[in-house]
């Protein structure tokens, strides 16, 4: 098989959480563009500007409606079920959806702590449980985690946050260590700075953004744009052999 082969989703649906903006649109619409069906998971039912990207490359898209911060755990199981009732099938799972809450740690509320792990980390394990599910008597899958910076450092201001995005690397290897032998790659992206709605508040800072900036060996902020190859691989034939594995896309932040 030509190697570029090997990162073509013809025929294969993912279901993206939080793709509406940001990261996950970005993915979803790299996904896409190699060839996958798109299912995303939205709080709205209008997927407004990603269906309509979709449409434009020549896929297909379908949305499902779904509030992560309030779903139980059947909630998520009828989710991934949709999915396959609306696509026919299931291959990919991308785990984007997330939020992110400040308070110091001394002040840190319950209510804070709750929501934060019910959609940075609960959601995340009963969503690749339900996938894993169909995936095994479908012949295998990709899971895709996307964690961060924050899943090696502490951070300041976001101790829920940085537990969270430790527990996706550490669920990433605990899932990749069962399933691996049932065809079931489950792998993560930490992205690094990025350009989003997330940092806004970083970036307009401009003491902070410098800060950051000089700590970055590349220079600049990450844009959306920088995920889409690492998710294509990771959902592709070419990271056949890759399970467990967390990809930095971080501009050189972790090098130094």
């Amino acid at each position: 098989m030509a190697v570029l082969n090997l990162f073509k989703l013809d025929g294969k649906v993912a279901l993206v959480t939080g793709a509406s903006k940001g990261l996950g649109q970005a993915i979803a619409l790299a996904l896409a563009e190699a060839g996958a069906t798109i299912v995303s998971v939205s709080r709205s039912p209008d997927s407004g500007a990603l269906a309509q990207q979709i449409t434009a490359l020549g896929g297909c898209h379908y949305t499902v409606e779904l509030d992560l911060s309030q779903a139980s755990v059947t909630d998520l199981q009828e989710a991934v079920q949709k999915a396959v009732s609306l696509a026919g099938r299931l291959d990919i799972l991308v785990n984007n959806a997330g939020i992110i809450l400040r308070s110091p740690a001394l002040d840190y509320s319950e209510a804070y702590w709750d929501t934060l792990l019910q959609v940075d980390l609960k959601a995340v394990f009963f969503l690749s449980q339900a996938a894993a599910r169909h995936m095994e008597h479908n012949g295998g899958g990709k899971i895709i985690n996307i964690a961060s910076l924050l899943s090696f450092q502490g951070g300041i201001l976001v101790p829920a946050y940085a537990a969270a995005k430790h527990g996706v690397t550490g669920i990433t290897c605990a899932l990749a260590n069962e399933w691996a032998s049932k065809g079931i790659n489950v792998n993560a992206i930490a992205p690094g700075y990025m350009d989003t709605d997330a940092t806004s508040a970083l970036r307009a800072d401009s003491e902070r953004n410098q800060a950051i900036l000089n700590r970055i060996p590349a220079g600049y902020w990450g844009q959306p744009s920088d995920l889409q190859g690492a998710a294509v691989f990771l959902a592709s034939d070419a990271a056949k052999y890759v399970h467990g594995t967390t990809l930095v896309v971080d501009g050189g932040w972790m090098a130094r």
